[in-house]
């Protein structure tokens, strides 16, 4: 019974944060495009449509479009370009 184990801290060190500036608000969503990001999480499909339908019945002037990145917990660098591109505004769902 001599035998040495090693013991791990599993709480590990959290990494330096550093806050950003929220983007710049739209004076308005009318005949902007607005992208309803879809995380992967579970059900964040699900909310994304009711949302998705929520703005056709309350504020038809608003193009939405459902875009999910490639894979969960993975950043998406063309799925964020496009969004850059092609929207006025985003949310981001993670889901229930």
């Amino acid at each position: 019974m001599a035998e040495k184990i090693t013991v791990h801290d599993p709480r590990g060190y959290p990494p330096k944060v550093e806050g950003k500036r929220l983007a710049n608000r739209t004076e308005t969503l009318d005949g902007k495009v607005l992208y309803l990001i879809d995380c992967l999480f579970d059900n964040a499909d699900v909310f994304m449509e009711q949302l998705r339908l929520w703005f056709a019945e309350h504020l038809p002037g608003v193009e939405t479009r459902i875009i999910r990145p490639k894979e969960s917990w993975v950043d998406d660098p063309e799925m964020r370009a496009r969004v850059v591109a092609d929207g006025d505004a985003a949310i981001i769902g993670v889901g229930l």
